[in-house]
């Protein structure tokens, strides 16, 4: 993979294993994954599949029985003299990147606030403790930046919820506390993980547009992890589909949202809620995903692929070049293997997406 001179972070040929009671689980299988400055990333897949994984040893946040078989997480920085510096996380010790690294070049916002949030500190103590460990901020400095974060991020009444401790906040607000932590020490990259799963609706599309403004004013980068593909469709520029460890299919947003090419990606958009649809029940992908303490040969989805071939239970398929952005890792793409495409009702509901996506653009125009 050519290592572009704007990416802020690179993943390459990442390989990852965990010791269990149970036996070696191959958790991670040769991921690369590539950030431009500025940009949006999605990393999407079912639960298991291995996007936190991932995010979590570019954070060097990986748990102890965690075993990196290979790979490089090279990532560029200015540091204090403001050189541009690039580092590989996996080949530095934890206390040096708890000290360079996390919060203060790239920050997490993790699926539960509840967990990530000390339930016997108040709220403003949280958000100044980043800016004085990492920057000896003075006290009274830390106190007027963590109130002006709190209302960046849209929390009324800021000096007034200084004082509040998390379960005086309700689900949302909690989010937002920990958007306004993880922007303490204005971090250059922000690993977003299931950011909006335990809000409500309404809330969930709030804390986006949230995510989405900070964004454009800082310039920051920006990775999302999701099992949502509703949610990548609003703020990922490219995205990237991971299965039992693996990056399935890779692409720019349109291509797949518009053109996917894996049977994998086409039931991930097909599960997709959609209010013209004429099915009584929503489509899920058959079957549960892999166990991966036994590893299978060949294709991991074969078996809840219902377009499989003979060869994918006996090699696994190498990425495919669809475009010069589009890759997919199936059998189907080979030139020797049957035509076949999307399935129709799929087909039929990225056609009402289009129109959609059209009438959007001319109603903002």
């Amino acid at each position: 993979m050519e290592e572009k001179k704007n990416n802020i972070i690179t993943v390459k040929n990442l390989d990852i294993s965990f010791k269990t009671t149970a036996g070696m689980v191959h958790a991670i299988r040769g991921v690369n994954i590539e950030l431009e400055r500025g940009t949006t990333a999605a990393i999407v897949g079912e639960s298991g599949s291995g996007k936190s994984v991932t995010m979590k040893a570019a954070m060097g946040i990986l748990d102890k029985n965690a075993i990196v078989n290979s790979g490089e997480i090279n990532f560029t920085y200015a540091d204090e003299e403001g050189k541009e510096q690039t580092v590989d996380i996996l080949k530095q010790d934890k206390k040096w990147i708890r000290k360079n690294i996390n919060g203060r070049q790239i920050a997490m916002v993790f699926q539960d606030p509840m967990t990530s949030l000390d339930p016997t500190m108040t709220i403003g103590k949280q958000i100044m403790e980043g800016m004085i460990w990492h920057y000896k901020t003075p006290k009274e400095e830390a106190y007027k930046k963590a109130v002006e974060l709190l209302e960046e991020v849209g929390i009324e009444e800021p000096e007034k919820r200084m004082k509040n401790y998390p379960h005086q906040l309700s689900g949302g607000m909690r989010q937002r506390v920990v958007i306004a932590i993880a922007l303490a020490c204005n971090p250059k990259l922000l690993i977003c993980d299931e950011p909006t799963t335990a809000l409500d609706v309404t809330i969930q599309a709030k804390i986006i547009e949230l995510i989405r403004k900070v964004q454009r004013e800082r310039g920051i980068s920006v990775i999302y992890i999701t099992h949502d593909l509703g949610v990548v469709a609003k703020v990922a520029d490219y995205v990237y589909v991971m299965y039992a460890g693996k990056i399935v299919e890779k692409g720019l947003i349109n291509e797949i949202y518009y053109e996917p090419k894996h049977p994998y990606t086409w039931g991930l958009l097909s599960a997709m809620p959609d209010l013209e649809t004429y099915d009584d029940r929503l489509y899920s992908i058959p079957g549960s995903p892999p166990n991966l303490l036994h590893e299978k040969v060949g294709d991991a989805f074969s078996p809840r692929n219902k377009f499989a071939l003979v060869i994918d239970d006996k090699k696994e398929p190498p990425m495919f070049k669809v475009t010069e952005t589009h890759y997919a890792a199936t059998w189907l793409l080979d030139p020797r293997a049957p035509k076949v495409d999307m399935p129709k009702e799929l087909a039929e509901r990225i056609e009402r997406m289009k129109k959609g996506a059209e009438n959007y653009d001319s109603l903002k125009e």
